[in-house]
């Protein structure tokens, strides 16, 4: 299938003299953009006090961006409520682990399991859609779930509401005690009233205990929205969507993307570069003005993949809401990105399959917490780096080539639950599951290979010749049969099947893999000065399992001890690999099943899609490649074997 790709911006009317939205449609037409999001943080203009609704405004900005030939996605204003809301629910704030309020002021300041405020977020997502239902093209609910740590809360509300999940899990406190061992330090209860949440203890919690009330917390996540879904479903046959973030894992997108039909998400390449990765200062430096060349990619997967975990999806739809379009203001550094970066990000999107790519903001706020967010207007209105530059993408996009969804020859499973086990077990610093699967899927795009990020309940492996299972903490009974019935390589570990639901150790010891005879025999992890060099090419660092069993040892420590073992198509990797093993453990997979690599230039990364090659430059230098010299920030593409050429709006 081709998909038709589009762009559009963040806007926000409330922030505006009115006497210019025409002139800012207008010019948004003009530049060739199709969608504007707005209304996501206008309650206090929608509903200043109680009861008082004020609509009237919003109706004629949508009018008005109607007028010049746009398309509307609404947001739902539950991310912040107003100062009012608190008089009505002063126990609606979210509480921090150490117990104190995560007070008014900014936004995302309540707590999910708050039944009164959650009344509230369905009661002003119904006035909307009652109102705006037929008028608006999509909805967005609420805005980045989990952004500044707010999926944790210790409130009291949190409180009961945990110990009625745990009722309804358990059944019983006798069975509530057998799955959390509690009989270890005395720990056993008589009432789910008894129950306390898992923070303020002395030393660590019961980590049963901890990752029960993950999971509980991603699961009031899944109801909030799910509560706001329904509403606006009553009202409007529009697809809703949810904006993401990145590397946010406290809850399960998989979840909420069963519930609506488009998959967005943020992409700050620059922010996430300083404050999400544990590269070095090194590799920040270089890519301080590109973003990391793996880190927006890997979200581009991942967000498809939970669109496409929607019922109803023929195709995986999904969008980046919101798109950086210069500096930002929220990263320990906010420098502004190299020329031409905000069309690279854009077609980056586009070549993993994005319906759309929408800039933040359209214009830059003279006021308030984000006055140093660029938009793709200066505060005066008049045009920075960023328009002209999603100027030339509306351009290139008559003329370029078709973006095809199709499979990639690679899947990596990603598993949400399996990021809160290593989080309430890590057994190391730095032992995290985010990293371990990124660094994964960077070794992969190294060589060159598409990659299609899979949830952990796939049932079928079908078409992909070579499978990544890494740290996936509680195998899923689909997942396992599909296991043994793949006719892919298969890559599992480290830590790979090593703990039950409730995050005991089980017997059998892990990976109990049919066909598969290994044994974890013992675990330890490594600091960082102390990686364990192999026979052969790089090392094992942070964590590392001692193997048993009969199955064919590929790869050895330097003391003959084995790492990697094999039957059949199965593979077990018994340790956290650094770079270099990393290279010989995909090359010598990919080699196995029959995937083509390419020798890439460090900076050089591709994406196939369909029969179309996007090849793109992350690195801060011209780099030739394949007859052509990319220059930085540089973008190619390539119809089968043809020769490679650089986009433009004449290709």
């Amino acid at each position: 299938m081709t998909l038709k790709r589009t762009l559009g911006t963040c806007y926000y009317p409330e922030h505006w003299p009115e006497e210019i939205w025409a002139e800012d449609a207008a010019r948004m037409a003009g530049l060739g953009l199709t969608w504007v999001r707005i209304g996501e943080f206008a309650w206090s203009k929608l509903e200043p006090a109680p009861g008082d609704l004020r609509l009237d405004w919003l109706e004629r900005a949508i009018d008005t961006l109607h007028g010049a030939g746009l398309k509307v996605v609404l947001g739902t204003p539950t991310a912040t409520p107003p100062r009012w809301m608190l008089d009505r629910h002063p126990d609606m704030l979210a509480v921090d682990a150490e117990g104190r309020p995560r007070g008014f002021g900014s936004r995302r300041h309540y707590c999910f399991s708050h039944d009164g405020y959650r009344a509230e977020a369905v009661r002003i997502a119904t006035i909307l859609a009652k109102r705006f239902g037929r008028k608006v093209e999509a909805w967005q609910t609420d805005n980045e779930y989990g952004c500044h740590d707010t999926i944790y809360s210790y409130s009291d509300a949190a409180r009961r509401a945990f110990r009625d999940w745990l009722a309804q899990r358990y059944q019983s406190t006798d069975a509530l005690n057998r799955a959390w061992g509690n009989v270890f330090w005395s720990m056993d209860y008589t009432a789910f009233d008894e129950i306390d949440l898992p923070n303020l203890t002395v030393t660590e919690p019961n980590p049963s205990h901890a990752l029960d009330f993950r999971r509980f917390s991603s699961d009031q996540v899944a109801r909030f929205n799910a509560a706001q879904v329904a509403a606006i479903r009553q009202h409007s046959d529009a697809p809703i969507s949810h904006n993401y973030m990145g590397r946010i894992v406290e809850f399960d997108h998989f979840a909420l993307g069963r519930q609506m039909e488009i998959a967005t998400w943020d992409s700050y390449p620059l922010g996430f570069l300083e404050d999400r990765l544990e590269d070095s200062a090194e590799h920040k430096r270089r890519h301080a003005r590109q973003g990391d060349p793996d880190f927006q990619a890997f979200h581009h997967d991942l967000y498809r993949a939970v669109a496409a975990q929607f019922p109803e999806a023929e195709t995986p739809r999904w969008w980046v809401m919101e798109q950086q379009p210069g500096p930002v203001n929220w990263a320990p550094h906010n420098p502004a990105p190299l020329p031409g970066m905000v069309r690279f990000w854009t077609w980056e999107a586009f070549a993993h399959g994005a319906e759309c790519v929408s800039y933040f903001r359209w214009r830059q706020a003279p006021f308030a917490q984000e006055q140093y967010h660029a938009g793709l207007l200066r505060p005066d209105s008049v045009a920075a780096p960023g328009f002209h530059e999603a100027a030339q993408v509306a351009a290139e996009l008559a003329a370029a080539p078709r973006v095809e969804v199709a499979q990639a020859p690679v899947a990596l499973v990603f598993d949400y639950a399996s990021a809160w086990a290593w989080a309430v077990q890590p057994q190391g610093r730095g032992c995290d599951y985010f990293r371990l699967v990124f660094e994964m899927y960077r070794g992969l795009r190294k060589l060159g290979l598409s990659v299609d990020i899979l949830p952990p309940d796939t049932a079928s492996l079908a078409g992909y010749r070579l499978v990544l299972v890494p740290g996936l903490v509680t195998l899923s009974e689909p997942l396992k049969q599909a296991l043994q019935t793949a006719g892919a390589q298969v890559l599992l570990g480290p830590r790979t099947n090593a703990k039950t639901a409730a995050l005991s150790i089980p017997v059998p010891l892990p990976p109990a893999i049919p066909g598969l005879d290994v044994t974890v025999a013992r675990v330890e992890t490594l600091r960082p000065d102390m990686p364990l060099p192999l026979h052969g090419t790089g090392h094992v660092t942070l964590w590392r399992e001692e193997l048993d069993g009969t199955a064919e040892v590929l790869d050895r420590d330097h003391q003959g001890r084995p790492v990697t073992m094999r039957a059949g198509n199965l593979t077990y990797l018994g340790g956290w690999p650094d770079p270099d093993f990393l290279r010989h453990l995909l090359l010598r997979a990919s080699a196995e099943a029959g995937v083509d690599t390419l020798d890439l230039p460090p900076d050089i990364r591709i994406r196939q899609a369909g029969a179309t090659r996007f090849v793109f430059n992350h690195g801060p230098e011209a780099v030739p490649f394949e007859g052509i010299t990319l220059p930085p920030a540089g973008v190619a593409v390539g119809r089968d074997v043809s020769r490679l050429a650089p986009l433009s709006a004449s290709a």
